[in-house]
């Protein structure tokens, strides 16, 4: 089991985000979080990290108990996350944000070269400060900096922010989907769930403080009203 979350709870101060959720991920499924705005996506997302609310509940990766440890070393175990606005540096060029990855990782199956051949419009502008790229090139180079940590487990939080529908087709559907094809384990938080449930073919929804949903995207598309009440869609 790649992920397991165990009556996990998130607050911020005295404010619950989200109680008592449990789900269990296996090593290379495609899982899709959805929920409206402020349903609790992000902040699950953080939860996983450590990066901020407050936590009760167990959170395992790879068999582990990681919820108490820091940042650094729940990636370090085998987590890479994508984050909502990307979160480069902005001074830096392509080569330089993607090397920042490898620092502290031995090498693996991902490296510099393996990069730039998956994503050409990488190499090509590797010398470009990466505040000169378009939102699409910014995200690939998000998920190319996770992909270098050489985690088998990549968080991708609101991965079509920001996007053209043509180019979040392109970097999700396409290359995200090549990614998992290849064995990586994914989870997808995202506010597009008709783009999240062409490439996952499990979902999991967010609502009212609770997970109301976990089982198969095509289950999920055929209930019409709970799409409605929960998605608005």
């Amino acid at each position: 089991m790649m992920l397991e979350l165990d009556k996990l709870s998130a607050h911020y101060g005295a404010v619950e985000v989200f109680s008592d959720v449990s789900l269990r991920i296996g090593a290379g499924e495609k899982v899709a979080l959805l929920g409206r705005n402020g349903a609790g996506k992000t902040t699950l997302v953080q939860a996983l990290f450590n990066l901020g609310p407050r936590l009760s509940g167990t959170i395992r990766l790879q068999g582990e108990a990681v919820q108490d440890w820091p940042t650094h070393r729940i990636a370090r175990r085998g987590m890479a996350l994508v984050p909502q606005g990307r979160g480069l540096f902005p001074t830096l060029s392509v080569s330089e944000n993607l090397r920042l990855a490898t620092l502290r990782q031995p090498r693996g199956a991902w490296t510099l070269e393996k990069i730039f051949e998956t994503f050409p419009r990488l190499a090509e502008r590797r010398h470009a400060s990466s505040s000169a790229l378009s939102g699409g090139e910014r995200q690939l180079l998000a998920i190319g900096r996770a992909l270098l940590t050489q985690a088998p487990l990549l968080v991708l939080d609101e991965a079509s922010e920001g996007l053209a529908p043509m180019m979040a087709e392109e970097i999700i559907v396409q290359h995200v989907g090549k990614l998992a094809e290849a064995g990586l384990t994914v989870l997808l938080a995202e506010q597009n769930a008709a783009l999240a449930l062409r490439l996952c073919p499990r979902a999991l929804v967010l609502a009212g403080r609770r997970l109301v949903f976990d089982g198969p995207s095509e289950a999920l598309l055929a209930d019409r009203s709970l799409l409605q009440e929960h998605l608005g869609v």
